[in-house]
């Protein structure tokens, strides 16, 4: 079991370096939070590793709440670019 998570957290720390080069290099303002979304994503599902790695669910709720405000937050910015417009 431990070896799969090694995996899984090695997979997930290389999408997560991935998310930050492209939020860091960007592009149009929904490129970056796209970035920020997928990296949200990310951290949730290395802290559901975790979680699952240690048979713990401490952090399950912190796992919904984060998820939650991450789709919330979203689908706001969403809604802000396109009453702006695209630039």
């Amino acid at each position: 079991m431990i070896a799969v998570t090694n995996v899984a957290l090695a997979t997930i720390t290389l999408s997560g370096l991935l998310c930050m080069v492209r939020l860091l290099r960007g592009g149009s303002l929904a490129d970056r939070i796209i970035a920020l979304d997928t990296l949200l994503v990310v951290i949730v599902s290395g802290v559901g590793i975790l979680a699952a790695r240690n048979n713990s669910p401490i952090f399950l709720d912190m796992i919904v709440l984060a998820a939650l405000l991450g789709f919330v937050s979203t689908v706001t910015v969403a809604r802000y670019i396109e009453k702006r417009g695209a630039r």
